[in-house]
């Protein structure tokens, strides 16, 4: 396979990815999983989640009362509680362990390898690709692997990146542009390239993306710190007036025991989202992998649920990133159709894209099919000099190309400039487009416009960020009328057209100073100022070592678009995360009614008008919502795994939704669980 025959993968499509998504409760996870639960026991691990911590001191206290004074509520109270701190661990060791699994498919593909290193005086010496340090130069030629992340500095090669990526088709790296980095792990196909190893050891990409992905060095975020600290300050609260409870009960004849005091606290403070907090962070970084998007941090995960600024490059993200044939406009008397028949002739040998879209455009709109050419024709390739392509056949000479060239090229064959050429050119400038004109020998035919199309369905998503509240701003060198243009029809809300480094720098922090959290893609050492400035930085796998670097984010797929999705990740998250705070907190006030009428009716009678499900009996009503705070952990993990599903929706939309949805679900359902749990223990005569 020839450089040539590759050049329509220089922007590969979406990549299959480095982390297929596995079955929510793969074997092997699940396995695992289990073995973590109790290894996060250790008091030291659970000293770092408040409530739960509580519920496991709670829980040793109850083991002391079952052995100084067994009973079968007490042994079931004390097992219950294990079983509310084990289902919590196994929430957490499930969410990691996702991870871990997608970080030991990257190991394996870790094998230690050769590296031709350039010594000082031009010859190669062999070394253990572990041994390079940064600055040294490798030479790399078709079979050899990469051995560590650099820049190219000499030379042109095709590299099969699937390693990294997922992407089959292969890619093209050269020197000297934004497409100069080689990462450690992929494979050089063809000819031959120089690198400069840019990592130092132990700190390239395929080592820090096996770091993230296995979450052991996750820092919690700030909006799940804060959470952390709500949660403590209620359990804190709930701690004194749980106490308070028992020379109450002494004093009104109710028999309220430790056991009965630890598990109302268990029951009364958010467990249930305390349980689920950090598998959800984990699982938000998670969902991001599996999209081929690498997060530095949990923060630039949480920032993106947050953005209310969106940065897209116009070519590429918005556009297809190639103009297209989309009209034959012919001049004078000539004819649309000869005009599409000249220029499919004089395109057949172009393999750029523009040149295919010609083709293609021809046969669409005229039927006109390829043909076979016979003896004695020539093509004449595009060059810079003449800024013309074309072909001789038959005695014609077709030619296509800038309008001024072609015009000076049909008047040296003795042909003249048609009325109204120079005016539709204009205009097609003016519009954003390329004009294109064709002459069949001294025969100016017409002009072809080629446009930048806008991404189908792209207009749509703008409408859906708008409607949540983000503003979208279209990055792009071309001249404000083109911008304009261009903008108008993708459905943007601003635009940012000339745009320099300078310019892209000035507009995020106007942003930032306004309050507003701003989000852009970038490639080029051109972009990394901007893209350290943002609050979301999404930099592209196929960039340069800057850009990466300046990033908080890495799209393996090298997709701008992909911006758009980290924002969906982003907000399903926080949506996640307060829809089961919601859950959880409404699951308390369930639970209150559920134990404290069942342990002072016989003392106060007027309670039992708040004893609505009519409990069996006190110590039955108090097991009943232990069990219940225990499965509802279970219950939920694949909610918190998964996330809650996010729709492009107001923020008092999302309010409504979660009160109601999981508000009134989380008063709803323990209700009548708990009820469903009381009816099982009476039937069983356990009380």
């Amino acid at each position: 396979m020839t450089i040539a025959t590759m050049q329509p993968h220089l922007e590969p499509p979406m990549a299959r990815g480095v982390a297929q998504p596995r079955s929510l409760f793969d074997r092997q996870i699940f396995v695992q999983g289990v073995i973590g639960s109790f290894k996060k026991f250790d008091p030291r691990v659970q000293v770092k989640n408040p409530v739960m911590f509580v519920v496991l001191v709670g829980s040793i206290v109850t083991l002391i009362e079952a052995v100084a004074h067994p009973g079968i509520f007490t042994w079931s109270i004390t097992i219950w509680l294990f079983l509310t701190v084990l289902f919590a661990n196994f929430a957490e060791a499930m969410a990691e362990g996702r991870g871990k699994a997608q970080a030991e498919s990257l190991r394996r593909m870790r094998a230690e390898t050769e590296a031709r290193r350039l010594r000082p005086d031009g010859t190669e010496e062999r070394v253990p690709a572990s041994a390079l340090a940064k600055g040294d130069v490798v030479v790399c030629e078709a079979g050899d692997p990469v051995p560590s992340d650099g820049e190219i500095t000499e030379g042109i090669a095709s590299v099969d990146e699937s390693a990294i990526t997922g992407e089959s088709a292969p890619v093209i790296r050269e020197s000297g542009g934004d497409r100069s980095a080689v990462t450690g792990g992929t494979k050089v196909l063809s000819d031959r390239i120089v690198v400069r190893i840019a990592a130092e050891r132990g700190h390239t990409f395929l080592d820090r993306m096996i770091g993230l992905v296995e979450g052991a060095n996750r820092q919690r975020t700030p909006n799940e710190i804060a959470l952390t600290i709500l949660l403590a300050a209620l359990t804190i609260v709930f701690l004194p007036v749980v106490v308070v409870l028992q020379p109450f009960g002494h004093y009104s004849g109710a028999t309220v025991s430790v056991v009965i005091l630890v598990s109302l606290l268990v029951c009364l403070i958010p467990t249930t989202i305390g349980a689920l907090l950090s598998a959800i962070g984990i699982a938000g970084m998670d969902r991001l992998v599996q999209r081929n998007v690498l997060a530095m941090s949990g923060r630039a995960v949480e920032a993106a649920g947050d953005v209310q600024t969106l940065l897209l490059d116009k070519t590429g993200t918005i556009t297809l990133g190639n103009r297209m044939a989309s009209r034959f406009i012919p001049v004078g008397s000539e004819g649309e159709q000869e005009l599409a028949d000249a220029a499919q002739l004089a395109s057949l040998a172009d393999e750029t894209p523009e040149g295919r879209s010609i083709v293609v455009l021809a046969k669409e709109r005229f039927a006109i099919r390829e043909r076979e050419l016979g003896e004695g024709r020539e093509f004449i390739p595009f060059s810079a000099t003449t800024r013309m392509s074309g072909i001789d056949m038959d005695g014609r000479r077709i030619r296509k190309g800038a309008a001024d060239a072609v015009c000076r090229w049909a008047t040296e064959q003795g042909g003249t400039v048609p009325a109204g050429l120079d005016e539709m050119v204009e205009q097609i400038s003016r519009s954003g487009s390329t004009p294109l004109v064709v002459t069949d020998g001294p025969r100016i035919l017409g002009v072809i416009e080629l446009k930048d199309v806008v991404k189908e369905g792209i207009r749509e998503r703008f409408d859906a960020l708008r409607a949540v509240g983000i503003r979208t701003v279209m990055i792009t060198g071309d001249n404000p009328l083109t911008a304009a243009t261009i903008a108008q029809e993708a459905g943007v809300d601003d635009y940012l057209a000339e745009a320099t480094p300078e310019a892209k720098m000035d507009l995020i922090r106007a942003e930032q100073e306004g309050g507003k959290l701003v989000a852009m893609t970038g490639d080029g050492t051109n972009d990394a100022p901007a893209l350290a400035q943002a609050d979301v930085g999404v930099a592209m796998n196929t960039g340069t070592t800057a850009a990466k670097e300046a990033g908080n984010m890495i799209d393996l797929d090298s997709n701008p678009t992909k911006l758009i999705d980290v924002v969906e990740v982003g907000k399903q998250l926080l949506i996640t995360r307060g829809a089961l705070t919601t859950f959880s907190v409404a699951n308390d006030v369930a639970k209150y009614f559920a134990i404290i009428p069942a342990l002072f009716v016989a003392a106060y009678p007027q309670l039992n008008a708040l004893n609505v499900m009519k409990l069996h009996s006190p110590k039955s009503a108090v097991l009943s919502a232990v069990i219940f705070n225990a499965l509802v952990i279970v219950a939920l993990i694949p909610l918190a795994l998964r996330g809650v599903r996010w729709r492009p929706s107001s923020a008092v939309a999302v309010l409504r939704r979660n009160v109601f949805t999981y508000g009134v679900g989380g008063l709803i359902v323990p209700f009548a669980f708990i009820k469903l749990i009381d009816l099982l223990l009476t039937a069983l005569h356990a009380y």
